[in-house]
């Protein structure tokens, strides 16, 4: 019997900066961007508390592509993924470790503002942002036969106007 395991994060909370996107040298894009989640609870004593924890988020090809072009600094994001450690030698020489979340999957849940460009957009609410690879697919399918049938039908439209005559009430046999 094998043992199984599970390594899955999921996340809610403020982007505490802009995205970065990179490519390594083979092409693939990279984003990193931070993610501050909050607590608060009541001390026995009743007094409020709050602590404040922050996240390094690391995207991925399209994933990182789409961070880059629809996040900014504020915005308020879910995301799922996984926890992954690095570890590597710092210039000094001394060796250094960071723990990142490495998504597959975000979702907005804020309403898109005025960025600070100045161009103001509309986004829905919990608007679903990196679909999966095999919905990305089906979708793309889907849409194009849409497209071939909508351009089938004009066709089928303009061919029955142009070839429809006048037809007289003599000429049609009862």
């Amino acid at each position: 019997m094998s043992n199984r395991s599970l390594n899955k994060v999921i996340l809610i909370g403020n982007l505490t900066r802009d995205p970065e996107l990179r490519y390594t040298p083979q092409g693939t894009a990279v984003c990193n961007v931070g993610l501050a989640t909050n607590r608060s609870w009541t001390t026995d004593q009743g007094e409020k508390k709050e602590s404040v924890e922050f996240h390094r988020i690391v995207a991925w090809d399209k994933l990182a592509e789409i961070c880059s072009q629809l996040l900014f600094k504020g915005r308020r994001v879910y995301v799922e993924g996984r926890l992954s450690t690095r570890q590597w030698e710092g210039q000094d020489g001394s060796s250094r470790q960071t723990t990142e979340v490495v998504i597959n999957d975000m979702i907005i849940l804020d309403s898109r503002r005025t960025s600070e460009e100045g161009e103001e957009t509309t986004t829905t609410t919990y608007e679903k942002v990196a679909p999966s690879a095999e919905t990305t697919t089906k979708e793309k399918a889907k849409k194009e036969s849409k497209e071939k049938t909508t351009a089938e039908e004009k066709k089928i439209k303009k061919q029955d106007s142009q070839s429809q005559e006048e037809v007289k009430v003599e000429d049609i046999p009862f």
